[in-house]
């Protein structure tokens, strides 16, 4: 997460921002003494400079506390925010008071506030800043001993439009990337909660295959028992009893070995680890089990691939054979196997076929959600999406006249100095 509002990371992100705002504010001070200076002669330039350097000297002490040492709570943040509004209240009071232009100034410090802090104390820090606008109506010194009326109101005019192209701008600088920042939070957290809503999807459809599962194994071993005893009793019976009961047992068995894989899979799952492999290696692993499965599948496989590496575990392998397995079931005459490396360094795998295409409920965004599908292809797309998704590629459906073409992309993969696999 790269921003987090009222928290120790955020805050810490936040120090610039202030930095940045502070140091206008101090910039915009002296030059402003500096042009007044110019036109006339200050009654307290003395102490307005004293209050810049202050002003200085406590924004490099806020930056260097937050950096290295953040707040755990928004409670001194409020405080510094606090101190600005004080400080520059204490400038215009040397420089002229509500009469100053640069009086707007005072509401930077309040953007910032309700934005980094929470309501109550950007409510509590808003008052403040009218405090200290009140004060400086009740309370002001004027800005030279002897009047110049046209030299005042010509630098009071100029003072106006410095004011606000300055608000702008550091409105536009600092609010305006603390917002994006936020927006970006904003982004992060709903994808969040998309993975995890998708995560517990994924959960709920294993923890029904494992109760489907345990609950078929007794009516099989019954089933096995009973063949047995039909057997038996039927003693030598006729060839086609014995045939058909050889299918049953064979059928049997077949199911029994099915809810074994199921477990061991699942058992395997649980402490898998992803291995590093060149793409062509492991293509050439999926192309034997694509072979085992059916073998006399009309799968074409390309023999050109990328010369890079990529990170797999058995549950992406699953994943393939199942988007293969649809693939086939949509066009039973010809199927085909390639890969690519895109401009950015990923990697493509694409699945071609020569079906009707996917249906609309599945088009676009395939196994985003569980759908209904008169083929049976939903639930295998959400799983082989979620499958591909958790090692961070996504699962792309581009339909056409010809047919349907399935693109995974992957990210490649380096070993790490610990031998870990790592995107990139």
């Amino acid at each position: 997460m790269e921003w987090l509002t009222h928290s120790q990371t955020g805050f810490r992100q936040a120090a610039r921002y202030l930095l940045g705002m502070r140091l206008a504010i101090i910039t915009t001070q002296l030059v402003a003494i500096a042009v007044a200076e110019s036109v006339i002669t200050l009654a307290h330039r003395a102490e307005a400079l004293l209050v810049c350097l202050l002003y200085g000297v406590l924004a490099t002490l806020g930056w260097l506390w937050f950096n290295r040492k953040p707040p755990e709570s928004s409670v001194p943040v409020s405080l510094t925010l606090a101190t600005d509004l004080i400080l520059i209240g204490l400038w215009l009071f040397y420089t002229g008071g509500y009469t100053n232009p640069l009086v707007s100034v005072l509401l930077l410090p309040i953007a910032v506030a309700i934005i980094l802090v929470p309501t109550r104390q950007s409510i509590a820090l808003t008052l403040t800043g009218i405090a200290v606008y009140t004060a400086l109506v009740i309370w002001h010194t004027p800005v030279v001993h002897d009047h110049h009326g046209g030299d005042l109101a010509q630098l009071h005019l100029v003072g106006m439009w410095v004011t606000f192209a300055l608000t702008a701008g550091i409105l536009l600088l600092v609010v305006g990337t603390l917002a994006r920042r936020l927006r970006h939070q904003q982004s992060q957290l709903s994808r969040f909660r998309e993975n995890r809503l998708r995560d517990e999807q994924v959960i709920a459809l294993g923890l029904s295959a494992a109760a489907v599962a345990h609950r078929l194994g007794t009516p099989l071993n019954t089933m096995t028992l009973l063949l047995d005893e039909i057997r038996s009793h039927s003693g030598q019976g006729s060839p086609e009893l014995e045939e058909d009961l050889d299918m049953m047992g064979q059928q049997v068995m077949l199911c029994s070995s099915h809810l074994q894989q199921l477990t061991k899979t699942a058992v395997e799952a649980r402490t898998a680890q992803l291995e590093t492999l060149p793409v062509r290696e492991w293509l050439a692993r999926l192309r034997e089990s694509a072979t085992l499965l059916w073998p006399s599948g009309p799968i074409q496989w390309a023999k050109d691939h990328p010369d890079t590496r990529i990170a797999v575990d058995a549950t992406l392998d699953q994943a393939i054979l199942n988007l293969l397995a649809n693939a086939l079931t949509a066009s039973p005459q010809w199927v085909a196997v390639s890969s690519r490396q895109t401009d950015n360094g990923r990697i493509e795998i694409v699945v071609e076929d020569h079906g009707e295409g996917l249906e609309a409920a599945l088009a676009g965004a395939p196994g985003e959600d569980i759908v209904d599908s008169r083929n049976g292809l939903g639930v295998g797309l959400f799983l082989s999406n979620a499958t591909i998704q958790r090692l961070g590629g996504n699962l792309k459906a581009r339909t056409g006249n010809t047919g349907t073409n399935m693109v995974i992309d992957l990210p490649q993969a380096v070993t790490s100095t610990a031998g870990e696999p790592e995107y990139v």
